[in-house]
């Protein structure tokens, strides 16, 4: 089997005082296949960037923001993924520092500051709620996880921290 998954991003930035996260209600396009779920900011990697590149990009591109400092959380890998079964591997950062002010909106939905604690509460890919926890844990190390899809259902869920 030709293995070659779609390389993205994933960002989760964090407000100054660490205790909400920058999310994008995905409310704006009646055929998203996210509509009306929750998620951090990110998008595919392009073919003459680095991915921490691509985060920054997408970063600046969905919120408006500039990233100062950031640090990889994690990376996932989902096989089976969508409407489409694509394979993806997402870098998941966590943006830590950034200047300017964030835009309310973009061409997805509405960016909204949440609280850690609430992101349980919100709608999103039942898959996220795996790792979610590793991305605001405070383990310096990264973790890396597999996430095998079907019919649109996350079906397992590993990951390796060292």
């Amino acid at each position: 089997m030709d293995y070659r998954p779609i390389m993205s991003t994933l960002g989760y930035v964090l407000s100054p005082d660490r205790r909400r996260v920058l999310m994008v209600h995905r409310n704006a396009r009646p055929d998203d296949e996210q509509l009306g779920k929750y998620n951090g900011l990110g998008g595919h990697m392009e073919p003459t960037e680095d991915i921490a590149a691509c985060m920054v990009r997408e970063i600046r591109e969905e919120a408006g923001i500039e990233v100062v400092r950031m640090s990889l959380r994690g990376t996932v890998n989902w096989t089976g993924f969508g409407n489409k079964g694509e394979d993806w591997i997402a870098f998941i950062f966590l943006v830590e520092e950034f200047s300017g002010d964030p835009r309310t909106d973009n061409v997805e939905g509405v960016l909204e500051w949440v609280g850690i604690e609430r992101l349980p509460e919100l709608p999103m890919w039942e898959g996220d709620r795996h790792f979610l926890p590793l991305v605001f844990d405070g383990d310096p190390r990264p973790f890396h996880g597999y996430m095998p899809y079907r019919d649109n259902r996350p079906v397992g869920w590993s990951f390796t921290r060292l």
